[in-house]
């Protein structure tokens, strides 16, 4: 492989400069912005939650796919933003960084990922202690490296809030990916090797976001599909509300400790 060719790539000539040519602005919110955030990547909970009116529509981010709402919910004695982050690291990125530039100062987000190992139940909590920057965005945000990192308080919060629970949970790095079609065999080995448990596409981007914004961030995910050699078993992770909705009051629960 031509050395001079990789280090002549784009999306390793990191720009420090505080300032872009396009600064992300936040979303006109119709209250005081809250300091702390749930980002939930499950739509179906949050649906529920506006049905059950523990959701107050307040603003909304916007893309070219439309409006994502941006919600206030009052839970044990704290305001909170709650929000669905986008899917992919670009555009979650991009979401996070017009929170942050709304006020918002503390962020828990909680979704779903693939497993490595085929030890973790379907279900189960992994609290992120790192994340393997196989995406493109969290390259614009810090200098090239093999790995980003959640604030250290977050996770503290988040095991916290798994022991007052009584959730079981793990601690482990993730493996954040662009392209869930390219999971091969080789790369997936790779990514175990160095200790990845679980892939997913957001936690490296909003990890690399939130350290050059000087923001709190942490993530907490729930085993969903299996992604090992033999081949892909969805175990129907996104049918599992019961799951779904336990991590997103944990992801509430470490928010308020923040």
């Amino acid at each position: 492989m031509d050395t001079d060719l990789i280090q002549r790539s784009p999306i390793l000539e990191y720009d420090p400069a505080p300032n872009a040519i396009i600064e992300p602005r936040g979303p006109a919110l119709s209250e005081a912005t809250p300091e702390r955030a749930v980002l939930c990547f499950f739509q179906d909970v949050l649906k529920q939650l506006l049905e059950a009116e523990q959701l107050v529509p307040i603003g909304r981010l916007s893309s070219e796919m439309g409006n994502n709402p941006v919600y206030r919910m009052d839970y044990a004695g704290q305001r909170l933003l709650v929000a669905h982050p986008g899917v992919g690291a670009a555009l979650a990125a991009a979401f996070l960084d017009e929170l942050i530039a709304s006020g918002v100062k503390k962020f828990i987000a909680c979704g779903g990922c693939g497993v490595l190992n085929r030890k973790i139940a379907v279900g189960h909590p992994v609290v992120l202690t790192a994340a393997v920057r196989d995406e493109g965005t969290s390259y614009h945000y810090l200098p090239p490296a093999r790995e980003a990192q959640p604030s250290p308080a977050a996770v503290l919060a988040l095991e916290q809030a798994c022991r007052q629970a009584g959730l079981p949970y793990l601690l482990g790095k993730a493996w954040t990916t662009d392209a869930f079609y390219r999971e091969t065999t080789a790369r997936r080995a790779r990514r175990e090797a160095e200790g990845c448990l679980v892939v997913e596409m957001e936690a490296a981007a909003f990890f690399a976001v939130a350290e050059f914004r000087k923001v709190t961030f942490g993530q907490v995910v729930y085993g969903g599909d299996l992604v090992v050699p033999e081949g892909w078993d969805p175990r129907s992770w996104q049918a599992r509300g019961d799951d779904r909705a336990r991590i997103f009051w944990l992801a509430a629960d470490a928010a308020n400790l923040l």
